[in-house]
């Protein structure tokens, strides 16, 4: 008679108890890992979006974020035009939706703000910016004095969570040889003539990583 040989119910559900207490430990983890490289893509999905549409700008209406003048109208050189003109937005907000930065106090969590343009794009990306700065943004001013570098935020995700601005491992948004372990999904960034860059040394981590 031939024996026939197998596992027993108990060895089985240790088995299965011990597979289930590492995947517990392990899948926080790989969820933050991949959720953070989605952050992270998108992200450098949208400061190359931006880019683009200022650049498409100039070359049809000869006109930078140098150009630009104060308002949110359509028919002015604005910010709010290039973007509107050049970038799929899908709504617009102002005085109800917005990000409040003001330094470090302001690093971990981004408030409403009522001073703000915001923009909400097809893919779920959103530009923010402080709507009474926001124009002649220029580096290149031919008073040295009249140079003004224009701040604002992309959210990567619009309203949905975590709505946390990116920081270094200490925890704040500039630090000496930054890294960022977990990428988050709000960066500052600063934009003016034909360029939008990270505004923070964070930022500038994220996008730079590998």
């Amino acid at each position: 008679m031939t024996k026939r040989f197998g596992f027993t119910l108990a060895e089985v559900l240790i088995t299965l108890g011990i597979i289930g207490v590492v995947a517990a430990m392990t899948m926080p983890t790989l969820m933050n890992s991949t959720q953070g490289a989605q952050y992270k893509a998108a992200y450098k999905k949208a400061l190359s979006a931006i880019s683009q549409a200022v650049t498409l700008n100039v070359a049809l209406e000869e006109y930078s974020f140098a150009d630009t003048v104060a308002g949110d109208a359509d028919t002015d050189y604005t910010v709010a035009k290039i973007i509107t003109s050049r970038m799929n937005v899908v709504k617009t907000a102002e005085d109800g939706f917005g990000y409040a930065m003001q330094g470090e106090a302001n690093t971990k969590v981004a408030t409403p703000a009522s001073n703000n343009y915001t923009y909400f794009f097809n893919d779920g990306v959103v530009f923010s910016y402080n709507k009474t700065n926001a124009f002649a943004c220029t580096q290149d001013a031919p008073d040295a004095a009249n140079n003004k570098i224009c701040t604002g935020v992309i959210d990567v995700n619009g309203a949905k969570g975590p709505n946390k601005i990116v920081v270094c491992n200490d925890g704040n948004q500039n630090a000496t040889d930054c890294e960022v372990k977990t990428p988050t999904d709000i960066y500052p960034v600063l934009f003016y003539d034909q360029t939008v860059l990270p505004n923070s040394d964070a930022a500038r981590a994220v996008l730079y990583s590998k």
